[in-house]
């Protein structure tokens, strides 16, 4: 049985306490044995995307403390927080002889969720069902940032009563962008309108997706705009048994 550690992150950790508890449901019922390192904070993404790089490696050193003195995969449900932690945190010490080390080590033993349990654990049918229609929208850090397209669709594929619908545009972004929803908030806004405009064209209640900020940002928009889709985490369909 594997031992992992869970990075569960900001957003999950303030907003979506339920989702966290079904990535653990998933992760056990795939035979790991799931650890939460108590000390853990944001992974410093924020200030490193604003150009505070001396603020994102303060943060970082603390993640990179309190995961060194632990062992087997870090797995976080967040395309986002996984690059941070891959390619973010090597670029953060690339001149830091003592520390780079360290944080080489954390990038090889990061995965995103869906990662995880396809290429790690060799699973793509996690035991979930979903009678109905599902379609996914794959979040920028995962598919650009770790180059992941195949995992997240796979395990859907897998999902028994579960039918996979196309989403016109799936591979645009919703908008959020962390910081560039705020420091842009027009460009943002015209990028989630065209975003849900494909999302009422797909025959499906519910999108799934593997990051929580798009969740969000997507639910906002959809909310507003009085619709009965809503988007959901990867996590929450497998949990589903």
């Amino acid at each position: 049985m594997s031992t992992i550690q869970l990075f569960i992150t900001c957003i999950i950790d303030a907003l979506y306490p339920d989702l966290g508890e079904a990535v653990v449901r998933v992760l056990e019922r795939a035979g790991a044995t799931v650890q939460f390192p108590p000390g853990q904070t944001c992974c410093g993404q924020p200030a490193y995307n604003a150009g505070y790089r001396p603020d994102a490696r303060a943060v970082a050193l603390h993640t990179l403390d309190v995961f060194s003195a632990t062992g087997g995969p870090v797995v976080t449900p967040s395309g986002s927080c996984a690059a941070m932690l891959k390619h973010g945190y090597p670029d953060l010490f690339a001149d830091d002889p003592a520390n780079l080390p360290r944080a080489n080590a954390l990038a090889a033993r990061t995965f995103e969720f869906s990662q995880y349990l396809v290429y790690g654990l060799g699973l793509t049918d996690v035991g979930a069902r979903y009678d109905g229609a599902l379609a996914y929208h794959p979040s920028c850090h995962l598919l650009r940032g770790l180059g992941e397209h195949d995992a997240p669709l796979k395990l859907l594929a897998a999902v028994r009563g579960a039918t996979l619908a196309p989403l016109p545009g799936a591979e645009e972004c919703c908008g959020f962008g962390g910081l560039f929803s705020i420091k842009m908030p027009d460009v943002s806004g015209e990028m989630l309108a065209r975003k849900l405009d494909n999302i009422r064209a797909a025959a499906a209640p519910l999108i799934v997706t593997a990051d929580a900020s798009c969740l969000t940002h997507l639910n906002g928009g959809l909310h507003r705009a009085g619709s009965t889709q809503r988007v959901v985490h990867l996590a929450e369909i497998l949990a589903r048994a």
